[in-house]
């Protein structure tokens, strides 16, 4: 049997690979160019994290035994370049599937391995981050618009603007689209005299006219409001 490898280790020209990832974030991606794929991003027992794609022609084949949150065991998958303007982890490679490739479930990785990795707000402000690389932030609410319609693509869309601060009372403009924008609109009116904390996963820094905020990418962000059992909000519910 192969040995297990990590994620770490993975890279082209090789397909006899095994890992052992959960799957922190799935969703369905649709272009003209690739059809129907199933986007992921993995994390391993180190932390280490890596983008998963697989191709229109083996969804069918896969769809039913990946699910956001669970582990499995991959083994024999390809390995290519990743690139692009919403780059989910660091990883200079991907895993892409192959219709050989095989799902093994196996005994769960721990439930805070969540691969969460929240941006000091002064490295988004002062240009140091690459916005190709997508960005998990974590911060109070502290001030949020009314809820705006824009139409976007011809479809009407809605639209919030959020400040946050972390807890160095830094502050960071935050645009929400969609349901989230709903979401943190409703939390926000729920909990009026307590404090809400937003956990965006995947979001995307936008600059316009040199000033920078985070905003929601299409379907690859995740957020979250007050979740419980990750540390970084335990820490501002304390401040």
């Amino acid at each position: 049997m192969a040995a297990m490898n990590n994620i770490s280790e993975l890279k082209p020209f090789k397909s006899m690979w095994k890992v052992k990832v959960k799957i922190i974030r799935l969703w369905k991606q649709y272009s003209a160019a690739g059809g129907e794929t199933i986007e992921m991003v993995f994390v391993d027992s180190r932390g280490d994290k890596i983008h998963g794609t697989v191709k229109k022609d083996e969804v069918g084949q896969f769809a039913h035994v990946l699910h956001q949150g669970q582990t499995k065991l991959l083994i024999n998958f390809t390995v290519t370049h990743s690139s692009g303007s919403y780059r989910t982890t660091k990883h200079p490679y991907k895993v892409v599937f192959l219709p050989t490739t095989r799902v093994r479930i196996c005994e769960a990785l721990p439930y805070n391995m969540t691969g969460l990795e929240p941006v000091n707000y002064r490295a988004v402000l002062n240009g140091k981050l690459d916005p190709d690389f997508l960005v998990d932030v974590v911060g109070q609410v502290v001030e949020v618009s009314h809820i705006e319609v824009v139409s976007v693509n011809g479809k009407d869309t809605q639209k919030i603007s959020v400040e946050l601060r972390d807890t160095e009372d830094e502050r960071l403009p935050l645009v929400l689209w969609g349901k989230f924008a709903e979401d943190i609109s409703d939390a926000v009116q729920l909990r009026s005299e307590n404090t809400v904390i937003c956990v965006l996963r995947f979001g995307k820094i936008k600059i316009w006219k040199d000033e920078r905020s985070v905003s929601n990418a299409y379907n690859v962000s995740d957020v979250t409001v007050n979740p419980e059992n990750i540390a970084e909000v335990q820490a501002f519910i304390r401040l």
